[in-house]
């Protein structure tokens, strides 16, 4: 994901160089400073995470809040009508996640309750308005809840044994939570997120037959970060 990331930024910048480029070469007019120009900022960042993220509803709803400043800006609507759109299209989107998200993360969530049925009740660590760490080096791990309220959690696995399919359950509420995993083993995520999500930053170097960690849980105004 994050050799797509750079891709994509990579094109933006070739982008906005180019059309500087033919503006001095007075090939082109165009003004990249135009009224609502900085909604882009959070446009586009956005618009980049829906291709590299695996939770999409933060995206979308930033989406939402940059298209519709820009419309305010540019004058398609009013800033007072903006505010009165705001919350009904946030609320919507969110909607629209709670409904679908069982569709796009059925595989992930079949998994997650496959090894849990498997491995019994797992063990719960949480933090609240403080932190915890974590470390599985050279101990067999099956799966985990964390919790983490006003805190955090981190998580170490790099050095534990995963011999099979693992779970792991998160709930991150104004807080967050850390789970680093060794390479060789695969990662699927599904979670839901209100003001908040899961960045998977981890570099599978296992192969198809190698064992899968299933990642579910709720970030509320949190986020969990696998590594």
């Amino acid at each position: 994901m994050k050799q797509v990331r750079n891709i994509l930024w990579g094109v933006v910048l070739i982008a906005i160089g180019v059309v500087l480029a033919l503006n001095v070469l007075g090939v082109t007019d165009i003004d990249l400073l135009f009224d609502g120009w900085w909604t882009l900022f959070i446009i586009v960042p956005c618009t980049i995470g829906l291709f590299t993220e695996a939770d999409k509803t933060g995206n979308l709803i930033g989406i939402a809040v940059g298209v519709t400043l820009m419309a305010a800006c540019q004058d398609w609507i009013a800033f007072d009508l903006l505010w009165k759109l705001l919350v009904p299209v946030v609320i919507i989107l969110i909607g629209l996640r709670l409904i679908f998200k069982d569709f796009f993360d059925r595989k992930a969530k079949e998994g997650f309750k496959r090894v849990q049925a498997e491995a019994g009740k797992f063990p719960e660590y949480g933090a609240t308005f403080s932190g915890q760490n974590l470390d599985y080096s050279g101990l067999v791990f099956e799966g985990v809840k964390l919790t983490a309220v006003f805190g955090g959690v981190k998580c170490d696995l790099r050095e534990a044994i995963i011999q099979k399919d693992a779970a792991i359950e998160v709930c991150a509420i104004f807080g967050g939570v850390d789970v680093l995993l060794p390479e060789n083993v695969n990662v699927r995520v599904a979670t839901t997120s209100i003001f908040g999500g899961v960045s998977n930053k981890h570099k599978s170097a296992g192969g198809e037959n190698a064992p899968t960690v299933y990642v579910t849980g709720t970030c509320l105004f949190g986020g969990a970060d696998i590594k």
